[in-house]
């Protein structure tokens, strides 16, 4: 089995690279593979909602000009997938957020559907929770199945590796990884042996109002209003 480990920092190996790396140390000492990308140092061009993705089917961005695509195909072949990001006003990294639009937009509408899928964050002071939670909105949207520690999943530090001085950082890393090679082997070996729920097409709500009631609205209003208004003028002192 092979888990995609995605690093949302500019820093090639600054914390999130080394919250990533605690994790990945665990899921190899249970025998599955995992390669980092480095996406937090590239150009990413942010999602254009043009939807040439949904209609073109092909699982692939439109938008050709740097290496999100290669990196869905890496997402599809995977069997679990980490999410890492620094936090950047108690948000994720910008270039990681670009990223995670468009790739998650392509994939996140089947591609990656019962794949096991993690958050990690890496934080100087504030901002980690927040953060972890939009990583987990992704997540939670593709239907993947997400492993669990025993805190929320941000380590802390400022210097790059300075996370390992965060104990109990380290040890939520550690339990996150333990907890994500059991899930994994079980989704593993419960392929043909326990039936996968069927798949719902996705129902989308629109609610509309008609634009002839706004129309009635806002004339009444001005007929009320104006009245209401000379009204009041003349009560003035």
């Amino acid at each position: 089995m092979k888990v995609i480990a995605f690093n949302g920092s500019p820093k090639k190996e600054g914390n999130t690279y080394h919250a990533i790396k605690m994790v990945a140390d665990e899921l190899n000492n249970e025998g599955i593979e995992v390669e980092i990308i480095h996406v937090g140092n590239k150009l990413i061009q942010g999602c254009l909602a043009c939807n040439g993705c949904t209609r073109n089917k092909n699982d692939r961005c439109v938008i050709e000009t740097d290496e999100v695509n290669d990196w869905i195909q890496k997402m599809k072949e995977a069997d679990g997938i980490i999410l890492g990001s620094p936090v950047h006003y108690s948000a994720i990294g910008g270039t990681m957020k670009s990223f995670l639009d468009r790739a998650f937009y392509v994939a996140g509408k089947g591609i990656l559907r019962h794949k096991v899928g993690a958050a990690v964050v890496a934080v100087r002071r504030s901002g980690g929770i927040p953060t972890f939670n939009q990583l987990n909105n992704f997540i939670n949207y593709s239907e993947m199945l997400i492993p669990t520690s025993n805190y929320w999943n941000v380590i802390h530090g400022t210097t790059p590796g300075e996370v390992s001085e965060d104990e109990e950082g380290k040890q939520i890393m550690r339990v996150l990884g333990k907890n994500m090679a059991w899930l994994m082997k079980l989704v593993e070996n419960g392929k043909g042996t326990v039936v996968e729920p069927e798949k719902e097409k996705k129902r989308k709500i629109f609610f509309t109002v008609n634009r002839s009631l706004i129309n009635f609205a806002l004339q009444l209003i001005d007929i009320i209003h104006y009245p209401l208004l000379q009204f009041v003028y003349l009560k003035l002192p």
